[in-house]
């Protein structure tokens, strides 16, 4: 999906990345080589000798591999860091420090890409900057800065060069991520590669600033139409922003999961956190799109008590069918028996006829298998749930029907599938269509689902997700759009 033109989203434009060459697809597959050696070799030695691994042993070196090569590497570490419900919580806790990790820009690049962007002298377009960053994220540097005016702003900055870094690395990545799935395991085959597909439009968003300034505006009007006090959106500055530099309101607060920094700063997370989940599906629910990155450093606990939602470069948007279904699955939980019917018809379309064939179910026995399936997992508490399952489901309980486990897939046949999809969207897109956003939106929505799995459990582990009746069945009642 290249832009927009329905007034309930923000207009995106992806950055078309540069053509890369063989000579520079070489020298960074000479790096990626020596930084997984090195960091690997330990492993491999061991494995030579036949001496056991403990569980997990590959998390440290592949995070170590992630964070030295940065870039596209350093941002797929950060979902690995943000999902332990796919991953387990040990291996997630290995990748949390690639929230925050990227490599300092030297200040006097920085002061270039201001420059040159704004078009004006950095002295001219702020009073004050500070020279050290205050983010230092995989595509970006973040740093504090204040206005002629007086305003305190944070100053996004693109990392030089970064459209043809991420342009190389993708065309490197999927292959590296097979290797990888060959010495972890199937399971984490599967894990890898589904969260692989539709990088390249995501990061093609992320590498135009523009974007991100859109949707920051668009849902700062969006939160005066509804009641979410605690929630609050960066005002950004038009007037100091362009392609590759991003002027906004600074706003002072922790990460919504640094317990000991919230614990001083005496306040109680839960109502907030519960406001930024409404306000999170409010959105899905209503207009069909949604932060697509809803990690912990991107939800800041603020000092006034509210919750700051920083980072917009990556909005998920869901297509007709999957914004239906999205909508009944919450309809169903909170009660309406009439949306069973609806859901096992979607699941059956999105599984395929393998579903009703696998299960040997048909009409309303297929629908009350759908129902027994899912009905629990929407109603039970946060803690006792993963919200993640609830999309995966369809296709574990149709692997036990079939009497294996899901996770027992073929590497190849999960690579090549990939492969197939990929060449099938690049036919389309080289006749002038657009290609069905219906993978990348479900990848983003599942992806948020598993971030709020794990601030739930933190915080609201004794209540349902939809255990506020009243807000979800107000928001259902409102025209879409």
């Amino acid at each position: 999906m290249t832009s927009s033109a329905n007034p309930s989203m923000p207009r995106v434009h992806p950055r078309r990345l540069p053509e890369t060459t063989g000579r520079q697809l070489r020298s960074r597959a000479l790096q990626i080589g020596r930084v997984a050696a090195k960091h690997f070799a330990p492993l491999a030695y061991r494995g030579l000798r036949k001496r056991p691994l403990p569980d997990n042993a590959f998390a440290r070196p592949l995070r170590l591999t992630f964070e030295e090569l940065g870039t596209t590497f350093l941002k797929y570490g950060q979902l690995i860091g943000s999902a332990p419900g796919v991953f387990g919580e040990d291996f997630a806790e290995e990748f949390r420090s690639c929230l925050d990790t990227g490599p300092v820009v030297p200040i006097d690049q920085v002061r270039a890409t201001i420059e040159d962007e704004l078009g004006m002298a950095l002295e001219d377009a702020f009073a004050a900057f500070d020279p050290e960053p205050i983010g230092r994220a995989s595509i970006a540097v973040v740093h504090r800065a204040r206005t002629h005016d007086g305003e305190d702003v944070a100053v996004k900055v693109l990392r030089p060069g970064i459209e043809r870094r991420v342009a190389i690395d993708l065309d490197l990545f999927q292959p590296l991520l097979e290797i990888v799935a060959r010495q972890t395991g199937d399971q984490m085959a599967g894990s890898l590669l589904q969260m692989f597909d539709g990088f390249r439009q995501q990061l093609g968003e992320e590498l135009d600033l523009r974007n991100e300034a859109r949707a920051m505006i668009h849902y700062r009007g969006l939160l005066e139409q509804v009641d979410l006090p605690l929630v609050t959106v960066p005002a950004v500055f038009p007037e100091l922003s362009s392609s590759r530099v991003l002027t906004m309101e600074f706003l002072d607060g922790v990460p919504v999961d640094d317990l000991a920094a919230i614990e001083k700063l005496g306040i109680d997370p839960r109502p907030v956190v519960q406001q930024v989940v409404q306000g999170f599906l409010l959105t899905a629910i209503r207009w069909g799109n949604f932060h697509g990155d809803v990690h912990a450093g991107n939800l800041l606990l603020l000092r006034d008590g509210r919750i700051g939602v920083i980072d917009w470069g990556i909005v998920g948007r869901l297509d007709p069918e999957t914004h239906f279904f999205f909508r009944r699955l919450i309809q169903g939980a909170l009660g309406d028996e009439t949306c069973w019917a609806d859901i096992a018809d979607h699941l059956t379309r999105m599984v395929g006829p393998a579903l009703r064939e696998g299960l040997g179910l048909e009409g309303d026995e297929l629908v009350q298998f759908c129902r027994t399936m899912m009905e629990p997992l929407l109603t039970a508490p946060f803690g006792e749930v993963s919200l993640a399952a609830i999309l995966n489901a369809p296709q574990e309980q149709l692997a036990r029907a079939k009497g294996i486990e899901a996770h027992d897939r073929s590497i190849r046949a999960i690579a090549r599938r990939f492969r197939e999809q990929r060449r099938v969207r690049a036919q389309v897109e080289a006749h002038g269509l657009v290609a069905s956003d219906w993978d990348r939106s479900t990848f983003l929505l599942t992806k948020q689902l598993m971030y709020f799995e794990r601030y739930g459990k933190m915080y609201l582990s004794d209540v349902s997700i939809f255990h506020d009746r009243a807000f979800f069945e107000k928001v259902l009642a409102e025209p879409i759009g």
